[in-house]
């Protein structure tokens, strides 16, 4: 059994023994990860932890290879953030995600200020805790893992023999994280007592608020009393009426239904089936009719409701209008299902891999329409491998672009972590554009994701074990865990109290910004359980993106800065 002593000794660096200790490591810190302490779990995270112990221990791996496979999965976990939160990004800065986000904002600069306060209230460059060291305390403060990366790697651009004093990063990170977590579940517990919530009235207030469903599709029918819109034709109709809608089907007084094209009239008498915004629906009442009440059984008849797939990658980008159902196909598409957000069928909407559209017509021109557009589950079951590689391509060609500023010692670069962050939530937000194939489901993405995030945390623990115990255990290693609890909480406190007496925001959503602002799934696990409802994941989608990607510039941006 000597073989089976070798391959499990400490110390060896071998290539088998090495993806042996990776392989114990990942495994094991997931199933320790899912063990929950007072309803709280640490998740993946727990693979840190044990590779820190076993890297105390002894265990190691090849310089060259840990140091791969660390940056390796970094790129991957960041660039599936990326392609995840890329098409919600931009969208987060409209009407409804602006305040949240500028509470995220405030929040980081809190973190950020009360960390270089900390740094120099401490001494400074000739204190006990160096700025890398806080950095890596902010980041686990603040349970960011790609911030804690994106540092590590500026670090080592600006001292490429700064190794051993990167790994104090990590050791900060680990003291940090757990109250971290804590400290955000605490911060809500500690809201709801100051302002006396009741959760009952909360949860009554999101189910009266209908703001997060008005812009969804919304069915309606109509019978058409208004003598003036005799005879007017749909192209008409659609230039008089400046809201996004389609008339879905017309019901004539003799019983026939059709499907209306351009060049169709509407009559006195005529029923008429509307998709469009709930908030639209007055405009409708007022200018064709009364509303009514009627089912419209899709089955009886030639006219029959269907959903097509788009999997054909050449009709990634187009133009919804440019496929001309109408005069084509005689069909009408009434919604369009995007990642499981509904949207009103426009003419201008830009159609993407995975679109779910809902056509009306004739069953024929239904198969037809869809043998055009592929409808094929198994093609969206595919990887888009030359996507993902073109955009880590790419990611890592940006990320190296020097960025000098002033005040800074050397150029800032995006880096291994930012760079290919920023280029992923461009090409899924824009790369239908140029017509690249940006759909992936959302298995695969979770697939790259956690594996990425497990391949950079056993490398970071297995590098920092060895120190971890001296440096961590004793009264400074106390001292970090205090510095980190005050990151973390003093800034919730501050920006939930602004949300809820200033703007008079609900509690739930208040609680899945927090999650959001600190990228902390634990956290929002414990929000959507006492919420009941999607309020705090709603929120947290909001504020997520951005705060991601500032996040990861933040860390950069403090180590540029002081070093």
């Amino acid at each position: 059994m000597d073989w089976l002593i070798d391959l499990l000794r400490p110390h060896n660096v071998s290539m088998a023994s090495t993806i042996v200790l990776y392989s114990f490591v990942i495994f094991t810190g997931i199933y320790l990860g899912k063990i929950k302490f007072f309803g709280v779990s640490l998740g993946v995270t727990f693979v840190l932890f044990v590779g820190i112990l076993l890297g105390h221990f002894g265990y190691e791996a090849d310089g060259n290879v840990l140091h791969f496979l660390r940056e390796f999965g970094l790129i991957l976990f960041i660039f599936s953030i990326g392609m995840q939160v890329g098409p919600g990004f931009f969208s987060s800065f409209k009407e409804g995600g602006i305040q949240m986000n500028m509470l995220a904002m405030i929040a980081i600069a809190l973190n950020v200020g009360i960390t270089i306060t900390i740094y120099f209230l401490q001494g400074g460059a000739d204190g006990e805790t160096s700025i890398s060291q806080m950095v890596g305390i902010m980041s686990g403060a603040v349970t960011n893992t790609p911030g804690l990366g994106a540092a590590q790697q500026t670090f080592l651009q600006v001292n490429p023999d700064g190794y051993d004093v990167s790994q104090q990063m990590s050791m900060g990170y680990a003291a940090a994280y757990p109250l971290g977590v804590i400290g955000i579940i605490l911060t809500m517990i500690l809201l709801k007592a100051f302002f006396k919530i009741n959760l009952d009235k909360e949860t009554q207030e999101i189910e009266n608020d209908q703001k997060s469903s008005e812009l969804a599709p919304h069915r309606v029918t109509f019978k058409v009393t208004n003598a003036m819109i005799n005879g007017l034709n749909m192209q008409k109709l659609h230039t008089i009426l400046s809201v996004n809608y389609v008339m879905s089907r017309i019901e004539k007084p003799d019983g026939h239904t059709i499907i209306p094209t351009s060049k169709d009239e509407l009559e006195v008498g005529d029923i008429v089936l509307v998709i469009c915004s709930e908030q639209d629906e007055e405009i409708f009442e007022r200018f064709i009719g009364p509303k009514i009440d009627k089912t419209w059984d899709m089955e009886q008849g030639h006219v029959v409701s269907r959903r097509v797939l788009v999997t054909q990658t050449e009709y990634n980008g187009v133009k919804l209008g440019s496929l001309r159902l109408h005069s084509a196909y005689q069909l009408n598409v009434t919604r369009v299902n995007r990642a499981g957000l509904d949207l009103v069928a426009s003419p201008n909407l830009r159609l993407q891999m995975g679109d779910r559209l809902t056509v009306v017509g004739k069953l024929d021109d239904i198969n037809n329409l869809a043998r055009k557009l592929g409808n094929s589950m198994k093609r969206l079951n595919e990887p888009n491998l030359i996507t993902m590689f073109i955009g880590i391509f790419l990611g890592i060609i940006v990320g190296s672009i020097p960025l000098q500023f002033p005040g800074m010692s050397v150029p800032m670069k995006l880096g291994l972590a930012g760079g290919p962050l920023v280029v992923a939530i461009l090409i899924s937000a824009y790369g239908h554009k140029f017509h690249l194939v940006t759909y992936t489901n959302s298995a695969a993405n979770l697939l790259l994701r956690e594996i990425g995030i497990c391949l950079f945390l056993a490398s970071v623990g297995i590098a920092a074990g060895k120190d971890f115990a001296a440096t961590v255990f004793n009264v400074r290693g106390i001292t970090w865990v205090g510095y980190g609890f005050i990151i973390t909480v003093v800034p919730l406190l501050i920006t939930s109290i602004i949300a809820r007496a200033k703007y008079k925001m609900n509690y739930f959503s208040i609680c899945g910004m927090m999650s959001g602002n600190y990228t902390d799934p634990p956290a929002l696990a414990y929000g959507n359980k006492i919420a009941n409802n999607d309020a705090p994941a709603v929120a947290y989608s909001t504020v997520y993106p951005l705060t991601m990607f500032m996040r990861v510039i933040a860390a950069q941006v403090i180590i540029l800065c002081f070093m």
